[in-house]
């Protein structure tokens, strides 16, 4: 059979309709700022992530900072929280924040999916697209005392009473932790419309729904919980990804399982309408030489991220695709 693949990056359409039944960064002249062109480190940066601390959002918009910071690109880097609705408070204030070349949002494909469950006045085509920077793939979790000590365990008991099963994800419907459970329903046999997914703002918050047994399994990005991996308190059943993670190599992928299914998530940083083309080029010129630097080569590797970079127009075109494709999609499952 051919294998079933959800390559978002690739084009999410075709998979989402089976799986049916993210501050001008020039420095202020006269206080001692560099331009990302006269040798010295960019200062006067901020980065908005649109959910709550301890997410996939956070951890990446806070290792790009810390890069940044640790390879003198950029000093005094500010990442700060503005969570709610799935992300869309923080894309309101983007959009709001028009021409200012100092801010950025951090953002993925749970943005995308929450500007149109939330039916947000403010959409991503608004933002001006700086970079896609990384690829990841989802995990399937529990919490270390869980019953299930296998995916086939997890998936015998779901199938059993999909209902009872209680599934989090930390994104709203029409983001990647609720694409793909939907998709690994469907892909097992089960209607997705049985499913009994609970929506969090962000890793940060499915984190103690998991620990606490509120639900019976998380679908979320792996490097969300590499701690409490290392740490003993979770467990990764499966990864999505094509072949073996190298800092998980001891776990199976869905596809190694049995179960005919690959899924990779991404994300990337956007900033508010209107600003300058310097603005913008001083951003692309800090983002592409955080990208370049050893410190972020060892990032990926440490996070198990995959490098997706690209910008400016190239991640526009990107973005445009990802959001016609999910509002297509979300209008087939009825949720936009």
């Amino acid at each position: 059979m051919a294998t079933r693949r959800n390559l978002l990056v690739m084009g999410v359409a075709a998979t989402a309709a089976v799986a049916l039944a993210a501050c001008g960064a020039t420095a202020d002249k006269g206080e001692g700022g560099g331009s990302a062109n006269d040798g010295k480190p960019v200062t006067g940066l901020r980065i908005m992530v649109p959910n709550t601390p301890g997410g996939g959002y956070d951890t990446t918009a806070r290792t790009a900072a810390k890069v940044m910071e640790d390879a003198k690109i950029a000093t005094g880097v500010q990442v700060f929280n503005l969570p709610g609705a799935g992300g869309t408070v923080g894309l309101q204030r983007t959009v709001n924040e028009k021409g200012n070349g100092k801010l950025a949002m951090q953002m993925g494909l749970g943005v995308v999916g929450a500007s149109y469950t939330s039916k947000s006045a403010a959409t991503l085509t608004q933002t001006t697209p700086l970079a896609k920077m990384i690829e990841e793939a989802g995990a399937i979790v529990v919490p270390k005392d869980s019953p299930y000590k296998t995916i086939n365990d997890l998936i015998a008991a779901w199938k059993a009473d999909p209902k009872k099963i209680a599934v989090g994800g930390g994104s709203s419907p029409g983001g990647p932790d609720h694409l793909l459970p939907m998709q690994l329903a469907k892909t097992v046999g089960i209607d997705p419309r049985q499913v009994n997914f609970v929506s969090y703002d962000g890793g940060g918050e499915l984190l103690p729904a998991l620990l606490g047994g509120k639900v019976a399994f998380g679908a979320s990005g792996f490097g969300e919980f590499l701690k409490q991996v290392e740490a003993g308190q979770i467990r990764v059943l499966a990864v999505t990804s094509e072949a073996p993670i190298d800092v998980l190599k001891d776990v199976p992928t869905l596809k190694s399982s049995g179960i005919d299914l690959v899924f990779t998530n991404w994300r990337g940083i956007v900033a508010p309408p209107g600003i300058s083309e310097a603005d913008k080029k001083v951003w692309i010129d800090v983002l592409t030489k955080m990208h370049d630097s050893a410190e972020w080569k060892a990032e990926l590797a440490k996070r198990g991220w995959t490098d997706a970079f690209v910008t400016g127009d190239e991640f526009g075109t990107f973005l445009t695709e990802q959001d016609k494709a999910v509002a297509d999609i979300l209008k087939q499952l009825g949720l936009a």
